[in-house]
């Protein structure tokens, strides 16, 4: 890859693994779970969706309009959720390395619904690797109360959301132009989660760290990581910019022990290297895909953009 292939996945990683952090602060300033959601997807799809427009991607995402709120739901409404609301309970480091668990839900869920995505070989190695990384960490680290417990469980569970949504962009996304796709994301996932946010708003103006944590979640960890994700997939393949994954949770433990002072355990320590390596193994334990099958995978200027994938079922 070029040098701004992984400056631009390297940013990605860095901007991801800060959003627990984020997502922290704001919550000890006691901003509800719904506005800290609504607020951070709604600038991020400001940051994304005039692009958006001028990429002409707004006709393919409507004409898919059903599996763009099946992919909404997988990549930002229940995730965003689970993450937001099991972060009051899981330090920002451990819910950083349990979101990386993806890989391994993807192998799994590929078993059913996807032959192309099974893992064979070291991949099945990988899973099991990655499943005792789980163990170890809820055995060591999220070993205290039931709601550390149901916490750890929810952050795992936006894992297997995240698995799901890419394999719903495999399915239905592919020629579409990536800035369209993340930020019909955004646009849903703001509007879904509005109604909460509306019945939970502060009793008081937040203070200046929960305010820059905000603006950074949200036109940064969201917005700007988004567009930087997706069109790393596209200039490079999903296998190449799945590293963000790997890296993502090593700077969310640094960010974590660094700035809000969480503890770096022997078992945190463990249950990383599991699992970045289970998701490492699972992910390449796939058969290989030709780059044209990709989503947005970028198309000569002489053809027009057009999903390779079974076009979905319209509404009539």
């Amino acid at each position: 890859m070029s040098r701004r292939a992984w400056l631009s996945l390297a940013f990605t990683a860095a901007l991801w693994g800060a959003s627990y952090l984020f997502i922290k602060v704001a919550l000890d300033d006691g901003l509800s779970e719904g506005f800290i959601i609504c607020v951070r997807t709604i600038l991020g799809a400001l940051v994304l969706l005039p692009l958006a427009v001028r990429a002409g991607a707004l006709p393919q995402i409507l004409a898919r309009w059903r599996w763009a709120l099946a992919l909404a739901a997988a990549q930002v409404i229940v995730p965003f959720g689970l993450i937001t609301f099991g972060e009051n309970h899981v330090p920002s480091a451990l819910a950083g390395i349990l979101v990386a668990t993806s890989p391994l839900f993807v192998a799994l869920l590929a078993v059913r619904v996807d032959p192309a995505e099974r893992s064979h070989g070291w991949g099945l190695v990988g899973v099991v690797l990655g499943m005792v990384g789980v163990v170890v960490l809820f055995g060591v680290d999220l070993s205290g109360d039931a709601k550390t417990l149901l916490g750890g469980l929810m952050i795992v569970g936006s894992g297997a959301c995240y698995a799901v949504a890419m394999l719903i962009a495999k399915r239905a996304f592919t020629g579409v132009p990536p800035v369209g796709v993340a930020a019909s994301n955004l646009v849903i996932g703001a509007v879904a989660w509005l109604p909460v946010a509306l019945f939970s708003l502060p009793h008081a103006v937040p203070g200046a760290n929960a305010v820059l944590a905000m603006l950074a979640l949200g036109a940064g960890g969201t917005g700007l990581a988004f567009l930087f994700f997706y069109t790393s997939i596209a200039e490079v393949g999903p296998a190449r910019a799945s590293v963000v994954a790997y890296v993502a949770p090593a700077f969310a433990v640094v960010y974590g022990v660094t700035l809000l002072h969480e503890q770096l355990t022997l078992g945190t320590i463990g249950g990383l290297v599991l699992i970045l390596a289970g998701s490492w193994l699972a992910a390449q334990g796939g058969k290989a895909r030709p780059p044209a099958a990709e989503i947005g995978a970028p198309l000569s200027r002489s053809e027009p953009s057009r999903s390779t994938a079974p076009e979905p079922a319209r509404a009539r």
